[in-house]
């Protein structure tokens, strides 16, 4: 079929999220350290997205987040990939409390090679794996950084770019994300505290 992308069974879309201290170090140390724990875990990671500033979302006063997504492969099954990224969680110093709050990491699997799986997603359980990622395309801190990594993929679902998807959101919302520094090439000693 002319103009659709090839089905990448192992190809893998994660966001990263942190916005406060944690076993690890300052959410820029942590979100570096989440690539290499991946990576030691035998998740191949093809390409990094730059760092971006975002606006917390729900929570009340909380601190700002750096945001990135990452491309990788693995030939780890989702339910595996789930398990993986919350031990990560845990193991830099997140807890379960309330949702939207403030973290010292969050991992989201946003696309695994186009599959489909607890969708419709009409009511969402905690700890449940739904695929792709059912709030991805109204998250513009997740679209921005996703445009870095993997600029011609499309929503398996929705069939639209995340260009596309990202424009649909509108210039407030593309405002509250900025660029800060190139996860894969930072130290992060330039980030502050």
């Amino acid at each position: 079929m002319p103009g659709t992308q090839p089905h990448r069974v192992n190809a893998l879309l994660l966001a990263f999220g942190s916005n406060m201290p944690g076993l690890w170090g300052r959410p820029c140390a942590t979100l570096s350290r989440a690539c290499r724990e991946l990576a030691r875990s035998g998740v191949e990671i093809v390409r990094c997205s730059s760092l971006y500033v975002t606006k917390p979302v729900g929570g009340g006063r909380q601190p700002r987040y750096l945001n990135a997504v990452v491309l990788a492969k693995s030939s780890l099954a989702p339910a595996q990939m789930l398990r993986l990224v919350k031990q990560l969680e845990r193991s830099a110093g997140r807890k379960q409390r309330e949702r939207m709050g403030p973290r010292p990491l969050d991992i989201d699997i946003l696309d695994y090679g186009g599959r489909r799986v607890g969708r419709p997603a009409a009511v969402r359980r905690q700890g449940q794996l739904i695929l792709p990622h059912p709030g991805l395309q109204d998250r513009a801190f997740v679209l921005r950084p996703l445009l870095d990594v993997d600029p011609h993929w499309r929503h398996p679902v929705l069939r639209q770019s995340a260009k596309a998807l990202l424009a649909r959101l509108g210039s407030a919302a593309r405002a509250g994300v900025h660029q800060a520094l190139d996860l894969a090439a930072s130290s992060c000693e330039k980030w502050p505290s």
